[in-house]
């Protein structure tokens, strides 16, 4: 078995590619931070049920060394899994683009704006909402919201006629911008929050989004799968501190124009 008191202990690269790479009871701020810092992020279980068959399903693989625990022994760990996929699905900053018919959409007729940091927690609930597994625990949601008021995680909110219709969340490390998650009651809307996210976070001097998972919707955006070790790599030159990203509520609309032009 192979235990370490904290993530700053834990050479992803060493990792299976598949699978939780650590089990670790901790979503404090601070331990959630250290973690994404890591290159690692959170799956907490929605209920003892899921708890339980963590247990089940991986005990052998950690008593044998090959998934760490991670925190104090006296803390049950089976309750949140720790992800650090290889490859790692990401997209530049210049990455993420908009389908030619959304773009022709928000140049002709939808009154879009977008806002960096008006909802942060709103953003949060709605991406749990009608989510199976619900892995947005209260206590992660939390956290969440703690490191958001430390300036370390931020929201994108797509607005129309003052209802918020799209958004994206995630946890900034430095140059590198890890998105949690993203939510749409519009067409098009978390795909506008992802490209919206890159201008912003471009301007303040970042570099890469992290999609965490991969999937055809992430691929639609622009991602790509980089090794594991290219990613880390990423992180482990990142400065410490956030970049301020801008916070102006901008239109939709500069978004679908040509690159050259915005």
């Amino acid at each position: 078995m192979s235990r370490c008191r904290g993530w700053e202990a834990l050479d992803v690269l060493e990792a299976a590619p598949d699978g939780p790479v650590a089990f670790c009871a901790d979503l404090s701020p601070a331990g959630l931070l250290a973690a994404y810092r890591a290159g690692v992020y959170p799956f907490p279980a929605s209920d003892e049920y899921a708890r339980a068959l963590n247990e089940v399903v991986f005990a052998d693989q950690v008593q044998e060394g090959h998934i760490w625990l991670v925190g104090e022994e006296s803390a049950d760990p089976y309750a949140v899994s720790w992800w650090s996929p290889d490859p790692r699905p990401v997209l530049s900053v210049s990455g993420p683009h908009l389908s030619r018919s959304l773009a022709r959409q928000l140049r002709n007729r939808l009154p879009w704006s977008t806002s960096l940091d008006r909802r942060f927690e709103r953003v949060v609930r709605e991406c749990r909402a009608g989510r199976t597994p619900p892995w947005l625990t209260e206590e992660l949601i939390a956290s969440l919201v703690r490191l958001h008021e430390l300036g370390h995680a931020h929201s994108v909110e797509v607005w129309e006629d003052g209802n918020l219709v799209g958004g994206v969340f995630g946890v900034q490390v430095g140059s590198v911008f890890s998105m949690d998650s993203m939510f749409f009651h519009r067409s098009g809307a978390s795909k506008v929050a992802v490209t919206d996210l890159a201008a912003r976070f471009a301007q303040a001097g970042g570099v890469l989004l992290d999609a965490q998972r991969d999937s055809p919707h992430v691929r639609s955006l622009g991602g790509i799968l980089v090794p594991r070790e290219q990613y880390v790599r990423h992180l482990r030159r990142a400065p410490r501190d956030s970049l301020p990203m801008p916070t102006a509520t901008l239109p939709v609309r500069r978004l679908a124009q040509p690159a050259g032009s915005r």
